[in-house]
């Protein structure tokens, strides 16, 4: 089974609306990080940025006025998710969305991002997987198999079940490419790619790993000749 070498850590807000540009806050997070092929650690709080929860977003999130206004507070939450993502490639479903919000809540307290790329989910499975119905989370999880664990729009289960996604991208590009160790960087090429060209993409990618490895079996051969 293809595995992630090397470690990707996938966020996921709510948050109070669609734009921090106009005052909207992050009201939660969760943040885990996939090691190999398994989520190995968890940030996950509540988060009390001094905001009014609109009934909208309760009615949605079931996060309540209260549950925030209890909660952890912005400036102890933000820098230390920070440095929970370190300098990982972070990936996020509409990861676009997330990545905006992190900004802005990190410039708040005089912290900048510090991620090594960004992988879009959603991006991700209209390249690999495309034709189906729908990409909305919850919706493709269950078009690929995948089981949705807990509850719609609150952080940590959205982010497990996009992390599920990320995992079963791994095994697909394990089987495309002939690879079992899965580069994040690629899965940040693949999201530059137009669709219509992943299929020419891949197929070079695969080519250059089999002249990668055609080339590692020939030069111990090639040593013990000269030798």
């Amino acid at each position: 089974m293809s595995v992630y070498d090397r470690p990707l850590v996938m966020l996921d807000f709510e948050t109070t609306g669609l734009s921090p540009e106009m005052g909207d806050r992050i009201t939660e997070v969760a943040a885990l990080r996939i090691v190999g092929g398994e989520v190995t650690e968890r940030y996950v709080s509540l988060v009390n940025c001094g905001v009014r929860v609109p009934s909208f977003i309760t009615q949605l999130t079931g996060i309540t006025q209260q549950m925030v206004d209890s909660a952890p507070p912005a400036h102890q939450v933000v820098p230390e998710l920070l440095d929970f993502i370190g300098g990982d490639v972070l990936s996020a479903h509409n990861a676009s969305f997330d990545e905006k919000f992190l900004k802005a809540e990190g410039a708040r307290y005089g912290r900048s991002t510090a991620h090594a790329g960004l992988v879009c989910s959603l991006k991700l499975s209209r390249r690999l997987f495309p034709g189906l119905a729908s990409y909305k989370l919850g919706l493709l999880s269950s078009q690929l198999g995948i089981a949705f664990r807990g509850t719609a729009h609150r952080a940590e289960a959205d982010a497990q079940v996009a992390a599920d996604v990320l995992l079963h991208a791994a095994r697909h590009l394990g089987r495309t490419c002939g690879i079992e160790q899965v580069e994040p960087a690629l899965l940040v090429s693949i999201n530059k790619v137009a669709a219509a060209k992943i299929p020419a993409f891949l197929d070079k990618y695969a080519a250059t790993v089999r002249e990668r490895r055609a080339a590692a079996a020939a030069a111990p051969v090639a040593a013990a000749q000269s030798a």
